[in-house]
C-alpha cells in the first residue's frame, strides 16, 4: 500500500525548489525558451519520454507503465504575465518587466513533483499518464495550438485533470465545480469616425466622442435588457479614447472592451449583437465605424463524473470539510479547449489569506506549503484512475 502523504512530504524541498527556480525565468507568452528547458531537463531525469517544441514551446513527459489502461493527461501553464515584480522575495523575477504573477510557477511545479512521485509508484498503476506543459495561456493560447499539433492523441488521451492557485478559495482548501467554472472570453475594438471642428460649433460637426459615450451606453443595455436576469454575463468597455485638446470635437474615437458569459449559445452570437448596436447608433448620428470582433477562449466546463472523481480524491487529502464547491469565475482559462474535447476536471487550489495579493498583481505571492496539497491530489487522481 502506498503511503502517498509520506511520499509527497518527503519532496518538498524538491518542489519548492522547483517552484523557486521557475519563479525566477518568468517568459511571456510564446517566449517560454528557458521555461521548457527547465522543464523537460527534469522530465528526462525522471527517466520519461519527452517531446518538446510542441506548439513552439510546449513539453510532454510520457510515462507509460507497459501495462493495458486508460491515458490520464495533466496539464500545467508555462507563461508568465508582462509585469514587473514586486514582491521582494529573495527568488524574485530575474527577467526585467515579467513576472509568475499569475501562479504558473506553482502549477508547473506541483505537474513535475506529481512526475516525480508517480515514476516511484509506477508498479501500482496501469496505463499512460502525460505530463503536459503548455505555453501561452494568458494569450493568444496555448492550449488549441497543442491540440492541432497532437497533444490529445498517440496515444488517445481518456481523461484531463488541471489545477490554479485561487486567491477567492480559502488556503488550504480545494474548489471543486462540475459543469461551468469560468467564463468564454473575447475582445472587441472600435473605430468611430466623424468630422471634427471648433468646439463652439457642434451642428457643423460630428461629435466622435459623443457617439463613442452612446455606443458604451447601448452596449450596456444588451446586458440589462437583451439577456435573460438570470444569465451571468458581461460587457465592459475597458478603453476609450478621443480628443487632443479642450476645445475641439473630436474627429476619432476608438474603444476596446471584452465580454464574458459560461453560455456557449451567447458566446456564439457576441459579435453578431455588438456589431448592430455599434451600426445602429453611428448610423443614427451621421459617423462611420469600424468593429473588430476576436473570439477568445469557450466556457470553461468541467465533467460531471471527472469532477467526482477529483472532488473524492481532494477529500482524502483535505478532508471533506476543506473540499469546498467554488464560485463561478468570469476570468477564461483555455483549459477549457482540453475539455471540450475530453472528460475532465479543472481545479481550484485556495492560496486566500488576510492582506494577500490577487491575481495578476505584482504583488501577488502564496504559501507555498498548498503545493504539497496540489502535488497529492495530482496523485490521488492518478492513482484513482489508473490502479
Amino acid at each position: 500500500m502506498v503511503n502517498l502523504r509520506q511520499m509527497v512530504s518527503e519532496h518538498k524541498d524538491l518542489v519548492t525548489h522547483l517552484r523557486r527556480q521557475l519563479h525566477r525565468i518568468p517568459e511571456t507568452a510564446y517566449t517560454e525558451k528557458k521555461t521548457s528547458a527547465y522543464v523537460a531537463e527534469h522530465l528526462k531525469s525522471l527517466g520519461l519520454h519527452v517531446r518538446t517544441g510542441i506548439a513552439q514551446y510546449g513539453v510532454i513527459g510520457l510515462l507509460d507503465t507497459g501495462r493495458a489502461g486508460p491515458t490520464l493527461m495533466m496539464r500545467a501553464d508555462m507563461d508568465a504575465l508582462p509585469l514587473t515584480e514586486a514582491t521582494g522575495l529573495a527568488f524574485a523575477s530575474t527577467h526585467e518587466g515579467a513576472m509568475h504573477a499569475c501562479g504558473h510557477d506553482a502549477h508547473m511545479a506541483m505537474l513535475l513533483g506529481a512526475a516525480t512521485l508517480m515514476t516511484q509508484i509506477t508498479d501500482e498503476l496501469n496505463g499512460i499518464v502525460k505530463f503536459v506543459f503548455q505555453p501561452a495561456e494568458e494569450g493568444p493560447g496555448g492550449a488549441k495550438p497543442m491540440i492541432d499539433e497532437g497533444v490529445l492523441a498517440n496515444p488517445r488521451v481518456d481523461s484531463v485533470i488541471g489545477c490554479h492557485l485561487m486567491p477567492d478559495v480559502p488556503e488550504g482548501c480545494i474548489g471543486v465545480r462540475p459543469g461551468p467554472i469560468m467564463a468564454a472570453m473575447d475582445r472587441f475594438d472600435i473605430k468611430i469616425t466623424g468630422k471634427g471642428g471648433h468646439g463652439a460649433m457642434p451642428h457643423l460637426c460630428v461629435d466622435a466622442l459623443e457617439v463613442g459615450t452612446q455606443v458604451v451606453n447601448a452596449l450596456q443595455r444588451i446586458v440589462s435588457r437583451h439577456i435573460k436576469p438570470l444569465e451571468p454575463v458581461v460587457i465592459t468597455v475597458g478603453r476609450f479614447h478621443a480628443g487632443r485638446a479642450f476645445n475641439i470635437i473630436a474627429d476619432e474615437a476608438e474603444l476596446s472592451g471584452t465580454t464574458r458569459t459560461f453560455n456557449e449559445e451567447i458566446w456564439d452570437s457576441w459579435e453578431q449583437r455588438l456589431e448592430k448596436v455599434v451600426r445602429g447608433v453611428c448610423e443614427s448620428m451621421g459617423a462611420q465605424f469600424d468593429f473588430k470582433f476576436s473570439k477568445g477562449y469557450p466556457p470553461t466546463v468541467n465533467d460531471a463524473k471527472m469532477a467526482e472523481v477529483v472532488r473524492r480524491c481532494a477529500a482524502r487529502v483535505v478532508g471533506p470539510d476543506k473540499v469546498v464547491e467554488p464560485e463561478l469565475t468570469m476570468g477564461g482559462e483555455d483549459m477549457a479547449y482540453y475539455l471540450q474535447k475530453v472528460p475532465g476536471c479543472f481545479y481550484f487550489l485556495g492560496v486566500g489569506r488576510a492582506g494577500g495579493a490577487p491575481l495578476h498583481n505584482p504583488q501577488f505571492d502564496f504559501n507555498e506549503g498548498v503545493l504539497l496539497l496540489g502535488v497529492e491530489t495530482h496523485c490521488q487522481v492518478g492513482l484513482e484512475l489508473l490502479q
